[in-house]
């Protein structure tokens, strides 16, 4: 599996499940949202949503498709979450949701990258956020 080896994540916190697009300036990742997630089981009990830093954390490991596929990366490399800048939720994500996680890498260079990126269900923007790496050269 591709994502795998693209991404150091194993269960229960991989939180993607396919690239369908990918170059080094743009990304296209699915991510099938089941009931059986251990999350759901207290947020919330009755009403299952998921969490928004979950949400955030599918964000960020989406725009490492495109991250990997930057001249610039090298096998190895692992890319840490830096920041998390203008992120809106806009609907809540619930168990049956199929959602698109898309965007575009802004810059990689120096060791620091960035990426916006919105999180669609059946194509109404639910999440976006502008998430920021930190690249250690050293890898």
């Amino acid at each position: 599996m591709k994502l795998l080896k693209l991404l150091p994540h194993r269960y229960p916190f991989l939180l993607v499940d396919r690239i369908l697009e990918a170059d080094s300036k743009h990304f296209k990742v699915l991510k099938n949202v089941t009931y059986n997630e251990p999350h759901f089981l207290g947020h919330f009990p009755d009403h299952p949503v998921m969490p928004g830093v979950l949400l955030v954390e599918a964000m960020a490991q989406a725009a490492v498709a495109s991250l990997e596929r930057h001249p610039d990366f090298r096998p190895g490399m692992i890319p840490y979450l830096a920041g998390i800048h203008e992120a809106r939720f806009l609907k809540p994500v619930t168990p049956g949701d199929t959602l698109v996680l898309e965007g575009e890498l802004l810059y990689f260079r120096r060791g620091l990258a960035r990426a916006r990126v919105e999180a669609k269900v059946e194509d109404r923007v639910v999440a976006r956020a502008e998430i920021s790496f930190a690249v250690p050269r050293d890898a």
